[in-house]
């Protein structure tokens, strides 16, 4: 975020900092909620890449649509299990997943927010962003 956008949005109230801040995560937990998405992202990528829709990869794991789109957005009742386990259904090899765990992308947990206060509160976020 641009230093001028910064003061703009602190000088109105808004809180400026990461969403591990925000959160309050530590750094083990940003690093299991990126890793999280990154395997998400990784399974929706190559599902599109293999030309499955959502309901034919559902039914290759003998499960509902969605289900599928529950683990694709990474949603914290989707387990890493789950997210590995469906990865490797779609022909990930081993060394692919290393390549997708240790990829070094921007990490999701530190980007940036601007938060005006209002809405759910951090510890409830916080919450939903382990569950699973």
């Amino acid at each position: 975020m641009r230093k001028a956008k910064r003061r703009r949005l602190e000088a109105k109230g808004w809180k400026v900092g990461s969403v591990q801040d925000f959160l309050g995560l530590t750094d083990e937990e940003a690093t299991y909620v990126d890793l999280k998405l990154r395997l998400a992202a990784s399974l929706r990528e190559r599902r599109q890449h293999r030309g499955l829709t959502q309901t034919e990869f559902a039914r290759l794991l003998k499960s509902s649509q969605s289900r599928v789109a529950k683990m694709e957005g990474a949603d914290p009742s989707v387990s890493l299990d789950l997210l590995v386990r469906s990865l490797f259904t779609l022909g990930t090899s081993k060394r692919d997943l290393s390549r997708i765990i240790s990829a070094r992308l921007p990490a999701p947990a530190a980007s940036t927010l601007a938060v005006s206060g209002r809405g759910a509160s951090s510890a409830s976020l916080r919450s939903a962003a382990l569950q699973g």
